[in-house]
């Protein structure tokens, strides 16, 4: 079986998963957070070499504000978690999404779990937090429009290339597969520039639930896929 290099996945389905067993969302949120150390350890071991998952988009902020509140005290948690995960792991943890929107002691965590983790070997894993594309996008053509300001970069010089390199997945390969959970075919606004040619898989199971078979089962069927680039078949350019 083909194994992809890079999965990405939207985290989707805690808040109905608790409700479904009449426990707060927040309830959700957390076993939800416990499954995504689960499943990167399957996704290692299965030898997908990157995995970045959605975790607190921008557009999060707009949820009432008790559940804010308890999605950043989970993420603190969360941080010094990853980073004792990290360190028995040999993981590679990197944090995109516009962190200046974060507390500072957050973004202080953020900085110490990526600096520990810099030269580890194992599983990339990236953290999408206070992340949109759109956003991303905005942020790295402000960024190469004082470059060109500057005289630091010629207008004719950019290109495809030259636009990732501002973009906050700068160095890690586009995603082969998207997993969203919980029956949504939606994007939400996530590395919408990354997967042009991602192969997209969709599940009705609630995240908390998502388990190593729910993600062979979306490899199985990545690997059923076509990938052709915009290319044809040899056997069909042939005809």
């Amino acid at each position: 079986m083909k194994i992809p290099q890079h999965v990405a996945i939207i985290l989707d389905g805690n808040g109905r998963w608790a409700k479904k067993k009449n426990m707060p969302r927040n309830y959700g949120h957390a076993q939800g957070s416990k499954n995504v150390e689960r499943i990167c350890e399957a996704a290692y071991k299965m030898g997908i070499k990157y995995l970045t998952v959605y975790a607190f988009s921008t557009e999060n902020w707009n949820r009432p504000a008790d559940e804010v509140n308890a999605l950043m005290k989970l993420l603190r948690n969360y941080m010094k978690t990853c980073l004792k995960t990290a360190e028995k792991n040999r993981m590679r943890v990197r944090v995109i999404g516009d962190k200046s929107g974060l507390d500072d002691d957050i973004r202080n965590r953020i900085e110490e779990l990526e600096k520990a983790s810099d030269k580890n070997d194992g599983l990339n894993f990236q953290i999408a937090i206070n992340y949109g594309s759109r956003d991303e996008m905005l942020r790295a053509m402000r960024k190469m429009a004082e470059d060109v300001k500057e005289g630091k970069v010629l207008p004719e010089q950019i290109d495809g290339p030259l636009f990732e390199s501002y973009l906050d997945t700068y160095g890690i390969p586009d995603p082969d597969l998207l997993i969203r959970t919980s029956g949504e075919l939606r994007l939400s606004n996530y590395l919408l520039w990354q997967m042009a040619y991602t192969e997209f898989y969709f599940t009705d199971v609630l995240w908390p639930d998502f388990t190593k078979e729910e993600l062979e089962k979306a490899i199985l069927q990545y690997n059923n896929r076509d990938r052709r680039y915009g290319k044809v078949k040899e056997e069909e350019a042939d005809v």
